[in-house]
């Protein structure tokens, strides 16, 4: 039988199962869960807001696709959860709500740590899950709760913290690669790169902003990264290299962006090394980014064969026969 008689039977088997449908869910559990989706809503309605104005952010742009993936994870999983009875954890499930509620009123009120609010949030969230499903149900559903730790932007302290190093590390390197061009020396001060070229210095220098340290792409490559290694059928330890990768490679496309922004403010027009050119150009990078990964990807899924998956090898033999007259022959 061929590969694609297989996928096609496997199909038909999907299709007539009856709990791979979502309209296989009766009308009342619909509305027990808008029941306490609105509840969710209106006690987190001010960190709701919250987040999706910080979203309008251009560093933290992504945060309106991470819903959106967290959906489709759930989607994947559509099988399993319909076909898991819900098991109620009643004990951790309201141990884990109330403390949540408690210590997200307790913040707003006394400890006003800002970054914590949506991290109860989402605790609180998979708490419910816990408390209406159980373990069972909550084995199948955790990463499309937690996968929406994405989409919540990091403290200012330490995303200046985290910035600020990536910043200069895109300084030194990109300097070195634009002191290999002929008549252009550069030199990094810090995460300000001044430029002299043929002899003429270029002002005002070129400013390495928090922009430019890569936190952005880091993040929203990073999110993207853990939903593809799920996706993908492959060993663990390709999925925990290829998520490792992402930090490196993150680098990487970072350099290349202040390097070809200095080349375009150099050789170019300087309007077009900032600005909405500015910004297009650290979107194109998630492409690049993308390229290395998928060029990894690629290469340990082609220099590592996995034995167990390899066709058996058909072995031909050549019988002989007989002949009336007492000789053997080949057949």
């Amino acid at each position: 039988m061929s590969q694609s008689q297989s996928a096609k039977e496997v199909s038909a088997i999907a299709s007539q199962d009856p709990g791979s449908s979502w309209n296989q869910i009766p009308v009342g559990v619909y509305v027990q869960v808008g029941a306490v989706a609105l509840l969710f809503y209106t006690f987190f309605y001010e960190e709701i807001h919250r987040l999706v104005w910080q979203w309008t952010d251009p560093s933290w742009s992504h945060g309106f696709l991470i819903p959106l993936f967290s959906l489709y994870l759930l989607n994947r999983r559509k099988a399993e959860v319909l076909q898991t009875p819900a098991k109620p954890s009643l004990l951790f499930g309201t141990v884990g709500l109330l403390g949540s509620l408690l210590l997200y009123t307790l913040n707003i009120i006394v400890l006003k740590f800002g970054y914590g609010r949506p991290l109860l949030m989402l605790t609180a969230l998979a708490s419910i899950v816990l408390l209406l499903g159980g373990w069972p149900l909550f084995r199948h559903l955790w990463l499309p709760v937690f996968y929406l730790y994405f989409a919540i932007p990091l403290p200012t302290d330490i995303y200046t913290r985290i910035s600020r190093p990536l910043r200069l590390l895109a300084s030194h390197v990109s300097t070195m690669i634009l002191n290999l061009i002929p008549g252009l020396e550069a030199v990094a001060q810090g995460v300000t790169i001044e430029v002299e070229y043929k002899g003429v210095p270029l002002e005002p220098a070129l400013d390495v902003a928090e922009a430019c340290s890569g936190m952005r792409l880091l993040w929203a490559f990073l999110a993207l990264s853990v939903l593809m290694a799920y996706l993908h059928k492959r060993p663990g330890w390709q999925k925990i290299i290829l998520l490792l990768s992402t930090i490196p490679i993150a680098i990487v496309c970072n350099v290349i962006r202040v390097t070809v922004t200095g080349l375009i403010y150099i050789f170019g027009d300087p309007r077009y090394a900032q600005g909405i050119y500015h910004d297009l150009l650290g979107m194109m990078m998630i492409f690049v980014a993308f390229f290395f990964y998928w060029g990894l990807a690629w290469l340990m899924e082609n220099l590592f064969v996995d034995e167990t998956q390899t066709a058996p090898s058909v072995i031909i033999r050549r019988q002989s026969s007989q002949s009336p007259g007492g000789q053997g022959g080949a057949s």
